[in-house]
């Protein structure tokens, strides 16, 4: 298991966003899902923009590729949407457009 990284939501740490980097889930579903449960709590907001990948590669302690991943599996999941040269965004609730 990796320890806490720092969070990307404030200046504290982070306990409950760990990746087992050995475990049987793919590291880009477990940083999804980890992405994902931050919406669904509220601590990301529809139409604002989610971390970038280097964030996320800090943040989760992956490579550039599986952050790809993750977020392209949340596109899948209609969770986020991505504005070329923009970034990417928690869906919105009613329209789904950032």
């Amino acid at each position: 298991m990796v320890p806490p990284r720092r969070s990307w939501l404030s200046d504290q740490w982070d306990g409950q966003t760990v990746i087992d980097h050995e475990g049987p889930t793919p590291l880009y579903v477990q940083v999804a899902e980890a992405i994902q449960a931050r919406i669904e709590a509220g601590d990301l907001l529809p139409n604002r923009p989610i971390p970038s990948e280097n964030q996320l590669v800090q943040e989760y302690g992956v490579a550039r590729g599986t952050a790809r991943k993750a977020i392209q599996l949340l596109r899948e999941r209609g969770m986020v949407v991505t504005v070329v040269g923009r970034g990417t965004y928690v869906a919105g609730t009613s329209s789904g457009q950032a």
